[in-house]
């Protein structure tokens, strides 16, 4: 179990004021917030809510043994406040179901958002009374023993749940209250809160303690051939509260500003990489390009004309030897 916030301790033989006391909480997923004190009482630790407190139940299940007698169930997840002034108790519903056992002349108020709900004794009875609230606003009301007055916040309206009734409202109407037989249910089953809760309280180890530790480590050594761990460089993280304050006289201890808390976080910054040298690439292959062509390449061949084989020509041919012959 944990709580919220660290209050006195008060040891048996003391005799605390009831005062604004509600009763004892027990619950195995349970944080408190706000007002409250914790006893021991033949060596157990108990959590004792006071007006004004605040109280989530997780998941499973709680109960509040009232002062006056009688007990509260609660199933969670549940968020309520509880709130007392004289032999009143108002319970704050803002979801989950509790279960109210009463014995006595305690005038317990149930609020909701829309609905606040009253158990009425019959006869001088007990009263015996489920009440829920999910999350999309229906409200269930199942009285055991005893009726329950619903009154609509808004609207004044009111009617009267008769002894083992067992409706359901939608959107907190009255006009909308309907029969609905198993819409509350908040037993003590397997998940039941055991009479007595074991609280164990944090504390150095003793000498002997530390000891029979240092004696276990040499005892078991690790293997040779284990190579050390590496340690790998994480932030730290550290808080600076403002300092606590403690009044004996006061009822309710102040409380610190949230808005003076500092969270420091201290890393290990790496250096920055800075790289010196000469980047070459890959060495680059110049393609052989060949020589333009000459311009005498470039002319054409000159064409010779073919010889003309006409009689002609062959008659001015054989004078001309004949006459070079002769001459």
């Amino acid at each position: 179990m944990w709580a919220g916030l660290a209050v006195p301790l008060l040891v048996q033989g003391d005799n605390p004021p009831l005062g604004d006391s509600v009763g004892a909480i027990e619950g195995d997923s349970i944080s408190i917030d706000g007002p409250m004190s914790v006893e021991v009482v033949h060596g157990q630790v108990r959590t004792v809510l006071r007006s004004g407190s605040d109280v989530r139940v997780k998941s499973g299940q709680a109960r509040i043994k009232l002062v006056e007698g009688g007990e509260i169930l609660i199933c969670g997840p549940a968020h309520f406040s509880v709130l007392k002034s004289g032999g009143a108790l108002t319970v704050a519903l803002e979801g989950g179901i509790i279960h109210a056992h009463l014995e006595n002349d305690l005038a317990l108020t149930v609020y909701t958002p829309q609905i606040q709900a009253r158990p009425i004794s019959i006869g001088n009875g007990p009263e015996d009374v489920l009440v829920g609230l999910d999350s999309v606003g229906s409200i269930c009301i199942r009285a055991n023993k005893g009726a329950v007055r619903l009154e609509q916040q808004l609207t004044g309206q009111s009617v009267l749940v008769p002894q083992s009734g067992d409706v359901l409202l939608t959107n907190g109407q009255i006009e909308s209250l309907r029969t609905a037989a198993g819409s509350c249910t908040c037993e003590a089953g397997t998940a039941a809160i055991p009479e007595q809760v074991t609280t164990e309280i944090s504390r150095l180890a003793t000498p002997e303690e530390s000891k029979k530790v240092a004696e276990e480590r040499k005892a078991d050594p690790p293997p040779a051939n284990t190579a050390p761990p590496v340690e790998k460089p994480e932030p730290v993280y550290q808080v600076f509260m403002p300092p606590l304050r403690y009044d004996a006289n006061a009822t309710v201890q102040p409380e610190y500003d949230p808005s003076l808390i500092v969270l420091v976080r201290r890393v290990h910054v790496r250096p920055t990489l800075i790289f010196q040298g000469k980047v070459e690439g890959a060495p680059v292959v110049a393609q052989a390009t060949p020589p333009p062509p000459s311009p005498a390449a470039r002319k054409p061949a000159s064409v010779q004309k073919p010889t003309d084989d006409s009689t002609w020509n062959r008659v001015k041919t054989y004078w001309r030897k004949l006459w070079s012959s002769s001459s």
